[in-house]
């Protein structure tokens, strides 16, 4: 019996992990190896960190974690959670090769995933020059031509913020008209309009050269951001019965300030369970959950 098993070892699991581990208490933490940045070949605006592909930030936060003998770390998927019969508060998890593991709480760091259109050229060069966020991405740019390609209402909002980055173009072809407020802040933000429909991204792969649009034109392009929507990478919070909300970009899990789920003994952090997401963000959600489950144990051990 662990006290706590975390699922997801990204940024927020290791995060509640290391923060856990310093507590004593035995603690499993289970990673099926699919973070969800691992389409992009560096990681940014993490402190002390910028510029390190995150591959190697997840790499070492886990050799670091070796050194504490009461976490275990486990290689696989969770197939299936589920509370435990007693009546306290305790959960059965089984993996994918069918291990059983049990534990007193759980912390949900499943991450959610990207639904890239179907639209040739994005699936190869997402996380390079197909993008979704500038903060993490657009000083690498460089500035010159940059376009958004119109998904969401959100995509409005996005290319006014990445027009700091560079001069760009938002591909309407989809989207809903734009009404009065959404011209004027593009007027003033100076980002062009282009209503004719992309059919394509081009260049030799991963780089781009531009947008090919219908009409056979060719819109030169140094990168491509998009509003991607999101969906929970894992069914394990619905499994569970844990709430759900609806995000900026999708689904989350619903979670209070200390990022306890609706379910008692369940806590969510990182991308599952929140609407903006970066690798700070889920960092700072993984402590929050692991400092939360800790003190909810003592405090359950307090009534016993």
């Amino acid at each position: 019996m662990f006290d706590v098993i975390i699922i997801g070892g990204s940024f927020a699991g290791l995060s509640a992990a290391l923060q856990l581990a310093r507590t004593r208490r035995p603690i499993a933490i289970i990673d099926a190896g699919s973070p969800r940045n691992r389409f992009a070949s560096h990681a940014h605006s993490v402190l002390a960190q910028d510029g390190k592909p995150g591959g190697t930030i997840l790499a070492e936060a886990r050799a670091q974690l070796v050194a504490y003998p009461n976490v275990t770390q486990f290689a696989g998927t969770v197939r299936q959670a589920e509370p435990l019969p007693s009546g306290k508060i305790a959960f059965t998890i089984t993996l994918d090769d069918g291990r059983v593991l049990q534990g007193r709480r759980l912390i949900l760091a499943t991450g959610v995933r990207d639904l890239l259109p179907e639209l040739p050229g994005v699936a190869e060069r997402w996380g390079q020059t197909v993008l979704h966020c500038p903060y993490c991405h657009g000083y690498e740019i460089g500035g010159g031509n940059i376009g958004v390609l119109g998904r969401l209402p959100a995509s409005v909002h996005q290319a006014s913020l990445i027009a700091d980055w560079g001069d760009v173009t938002l591909f309407t072809a989809g989207m809903e008209p734009l009404d009065d407020d959404a011209m004027k802040l593009l007027a003033r933000r100076k980002v062009k309009l282009e209503h004719v429909a992309v059919t394509a991204i081009e260049g030799a792969a991963p780089a781009i050269d531009g947008a090919r649009l219908a009409d056979g034109r060719l819109v030169p392009l140094r990168a491509l951001f998009l509003a991607a929507p999101v969906q929970q990478a894992s069914g394990l919070a619905m499994q569970l019965g844990c709430a759900l909300e609806e995000g900026m970009m999708g689904p989350i899990v619903q979670v209070d300030a200390m990022k306890m789920t609706s379910v008692p003994g369940v806590h969510a952090a990182g991308d599952a369970a929140r609407a903006m997401a970066n690798i700070t963000f889920a960092m700072a959600d993984g402590v929050m959950a692991a400092v939360a489950a800790h003190h909810a144990m003592i405090a359950e051990e307090g009534q016993a």
